[in-house]
């Protein structure tokens, strides 16, 4: 059987290349006869097998960088390059109802070329990794909210991109849920060669799940601040030192939105 994934992280031969390099990015939208300026002058790497956060106020482009990363609009101005097609995933999981889990996984396979002698096999691999090896069956209803992501996530991953693109995928979860997939993803994440950019509005799932955060200011978006999470691996959400960190990207969060809103 082919893997999809490595599941043993190999020797890291292209460290000193980004898998995303961003440039000078600046995004422009027109809403009826005016310009508005989403990002602008945006410059981030993301090395391989790093996990990198984003926050920000509403607004201020956190999810248009996503799309640009992703390749689904273009920047108006600067670069933006990936070393491969990412895989992209929403908050909402947008399964298709009238398939099976193991149907939504195959679908991307086989849209993504995948032979078909070898999807069965891939799909097995891909819902044991998520931890729904006998969930194949089941349809979308049947399934809870934290389980819809686990597919989600395990469609995404069928596109065996390194690169993984998540726009708020916990959001909607209860708080028990949601701690339950920042411990597999980070468990995933280190028992592979993905390097992920996570954007979120919870500050503390950011320095819970990042090895670094980075804050865009207020409309229009630039990297206000970057903060490496010097912690280990096996940090909760209650843990003091992240709530720590956390409070310290809440207040310069605050004093962007504070900047913004008398500006």
């Amino acid at each position: 059987m082919t893997s999809i994934l490595t599941l043993e992280r190999p020797e890291r031969q292209e460290s000193s290349r980004a898998r995303v390099e961003i440039r000078g990015v600046r995004k422009e939208f027109r809403q009826r006869d005016q310009v508005v300026t989403a990002l602008d002058g945006v410059d981030l790497d993301v090395a391989p097998g790093e996990f990198v956060t984003v926050v920000g106020a509403s607004g201020c482009g956190k999810s248009t960088l996503l799309q640009l990363i992703a390749g689904l609009d273009e920047p108006t101005s600067g670069t933006v390059r990936a070393v491969e097609r990412p895989a992209l995933m929403f908050q909402e999981s947008a399964l298709f109802p009238w398939l099976t889990a193991r149907g939504n996984i195959e679908l991307a396979l086989k849209l993504g070329r995948t032979p078909a002698a070898e999807r069965a096999d891939r799909c097995q691999e891909l819902l044991d990794l998520v931890r729904l090896g006998s969930a194949g069956e089941r349809r979308v209803h049947e399934l809870s909210g934290g389980q819809r992501q686990r597919i989600a996530l395990a469609r995404s991953l069928a596109q065996g991109s390194r690169l993984l693109l998540m726009d708020e995928p916990f959001a909607a979860l209860d708080a028990i849920t949601r701690d339950v997939l920042h411990e597999e993803l980070m468990q995933l994440w280190q028992d592979t060669d993905l390097s992920v950019v996570f954007v979120t509005h919870n500050v503390r799932e950011a320095v819970r799940l990042g090895q670094r955060v980075v804050l865009l200011s207020s409309r229009p978006g630039r990297v206000l601040r970057t903060w490496n999470v010097d912690l280990p691996s096996s940090r909760s959400l209650e843990d003091v030192s992240v709530m720590e960190l956390a409070a310290d990207i809440t207040s310069s969060l605050r004093t962007e939105i504070s900047r913004h809103a008398g500006a």
